[in-house]
């Protein structure tokens, strides 16, 4: 049991990727906290692993530490943290405006930032932890559709470097995994939102994988999970791609 003892918080857990992590790590032994927008389904998911479930928001920090505090006091402090919420409005850069560069951006990098700033303080006052964040292979290659989250994802690698070298010497681990086409809410919304547009771009997305399918939740889970252990304890400033090979550097 890797995780036993250990408290873990999962951000974006009421489904998909966050779901299927917050699965793994329970069953290897976490306590483990769900924050999610969706408060609901945040409880839900925490209910099937004896956890806890709350509302939590990425974009606003008063949530964020509203969020931290009654983790804390229900579990105990966060040894483990899951920078997972995100999400995307896939357009082309020239149809965007700064409405939604205020809000991808938000979500997917200022949020990592918000939970960060808010659990990294103990972690390090108790030299340890582990923070794995959930960026994407889009913030490496970069995606057609998705300009604004590629920059996003981009600048969670980049934070993830530098989180790794100023928190090493208080024994605080932060790595990243950059997961490629994945069957979850998030790819599925390309479709909904973009009809056959949307379709080619998730397909799209699967033909530059070697492996020439989409990848499962629980496989990013897997990753996540080991970076996320002591399996993993010289391991710093990573990003390991999930993604069937659609880039391998």
């Amino acid at each position: 049991m890797r995780f036993e003892g250990r408290t873990a918080l999962v951000t974006g857990g009421a489904s998909g990727i966050g779901a299927a992590t917050a699965r793994r790590l329970a069953a290897e032994g976490a306590r483990v906290a769900i924050g999610d927008v969706n408060e609901e389904g945040a409880r839900a998911v925490a209910g099937e692993l004896d956890g806890f479930g709350c509302k939590l928001d990425v974009t606003d920090t008063g949530s964020v530490r509203a969020a931290v505090a009654a983790i804390g006091d229900r579990l105990g402090e966060v040894d483990v943290l899951v920078n997972n919420a995100g999400t995307d409005l896939f357009s082309y850069f020239v149809n965007t405006d700064e409405g939604m560069w205020d809000f991808v951006l938000g979500v997917n990098l200022r949020g990592v930032l918000a939970v960060t700033h808010a659990v990294l303080p103990g972690m390090q006052e108790r030299r340890a932890g582990s923070i794995v964040n959930v960026s994407s292979e889009a913030g490496r290659v970069g995606s057609q559709g998705s300009s604004i989250y590629s920059a996003a994802k981009a600048g969670v690698i980049g934070f993830t470097k530098a989180i790794a070298r100023e928190s090493a010497r208080y024994r605080v681990r932060c790595n990243a995994v950059a997961p490629g086409p994945i069957e979850t809410p998030l790819l599925n919304a390309a479709p909904e939102l973009l009809g056959e547009l949307g379709e080619r771009l998730k397909q799209g997305m699967v033909n530059q994988t070697v492996m020439r399918r989409s990848g499962e939740p629980e496989e990013v889970a897997a990753a996540i999970a080991f970076l996320a252990s002591e399996d993993a304890s010289y391991v710093t400033g990573q990003t390991l791609n999930v993604s069937g090979g659609l880039s391998m550097w």
